[in-house]
């Protein structure tokens, strides 16, 4: 049994303007211990199906339809309290977009970690477990009586994680966590997720829009596009063998140091508006592979280590949806 599966789950926005359809119709499963990495561009619904994860979508925004099963219960079915009490980063937790804005200006570092376990009813000694999660993330434990405006950003960065990690979650997501990062930070920062990961055994699901740094920890990878995955396959396979025209453009657009090719390339075009997406392939109108069946919704074609949604692969392996 997958650790985490998720199946045909959509998470909208319900706004005066209009329904903005975040998250429309996805499918994945990660074992446990795996590492997933959820990539696409700026606006693609990357963070909304994070939140997702964690139902900590806010208003106007709800998951309207799906599933999500998480060591075989369907946390999508619970209720608030229920989900709090004994799921919420107990089982799965998040390491949120932006570290500066996740912490509280007026807490020093001991006292939000000292309020999360109490709100969980920690039963142990607080003080041994802060200082624990500070030591395990390479943070001085001096850092407990610091305030966040005394702490660098890479250190923020590892307050949240040690945050996200305080009740040993099956399941950890990590929203951009190496935003605004210079990258000797940004390699401490992935350094310290591929160690815990080895160390502690978590699912992890890491959500960027970077597709070289994600390939530095992640077994898989999930391409994400207009509010809808359109490849999800292991790493390796995502190199090596691309097969969504989304996904090779990706690729492409990686500066390549060791190559006589100097030219920068990029994706054409900008992505639909999640107001009104178009019907059929919403690359359609950025691909270079458009045919009239693009014009239809793709289905999902298996290949070797997953599955692919495009019309290019018609016949070339079993249909997963009608």
């Amino acid at each position: 049994m997958p650790k985490l599966k998720v199946s045909g789950l959509k998470a909208y926005y319900f706004t005066e303007n209009g329904i903005i359809k975040g998250v429309d119709g996805i499918n994945f499963e990660i074992n446990e211990g795996e590492s997933l990495g959820i990539v696409g561009e700026s606006a693609c619904g990357k963070s909304t199906l994070g939140a997702a994860l964690m139902r900590s979508i806010q208003l106007p925004g709800k998951i309207v339809e799906g599933s999500i099963i998480l060591g075989g219960d369907d946390i999508t079915k619970m209720s608030s309290s229920e989900f709090d009490s004994k799921v919420r980063w107990k089982r799965i937790s998040m390491v949120f977009q932006g570290a500066m804005n996740a912490l509280d200006p007026v807490y020093n570092v001991e006292s939000q970690l000292r309020e999360i376990l109490i709100e969980h009813h920690f039963q142990g000694k607080i003080d041994d477990i802060i200082a624990e999660s500070l030591q395990q993330v390479g943070l001085d434990l001096s850092i407990a009586k610091r305030y966040p405006h005394e702490l660098s950003g890479g250190m923020k960065q590892r307050v949240v994680i040690a945050m996200a990690l305080l009740l040993n979650p099956d399941v950890l997501i990590a929203d951009e966590p190496t935003t605004a990062l210079d990258m000797v930070v940004q390699s401490q920062i992935i350094s310290l997720l591929k160690k815990l990961q080895k160390e502690k055994g978590i699912t992890i699901i890491l959500i960027t829009h970077d597709l070289a740094l994600v390939s530095q920890i992640t077994d898989r990878i999930a391409i994400m596009y207009a509010g809808q995955l359109v490849e999800f396959l292991t790493t390796k396979d995502i190199y090596k063998n691309p097969r969504h025209p989304y996904t090779q453009a990706l690729i492409e657009a990686i500066p390549k140091l060791r190559t006589k090719d100097k030219k920068i390339h990029f994706v054409k075009g900008s992505p639909p508006s999640l107001l009104s997406p178009p019907q059929g392939c919403r690359f359609y109108d950025r691909c270079v592979h458009a045919m009239d069946v693009c014009k239809r919704n793709p289905p999902e074609f298996e290949t070797e280590t997953g599955y692919v949604c495009c019309w290019l692969y018609e016949g070339s392996g079993e249909n997963r949806q009608p």
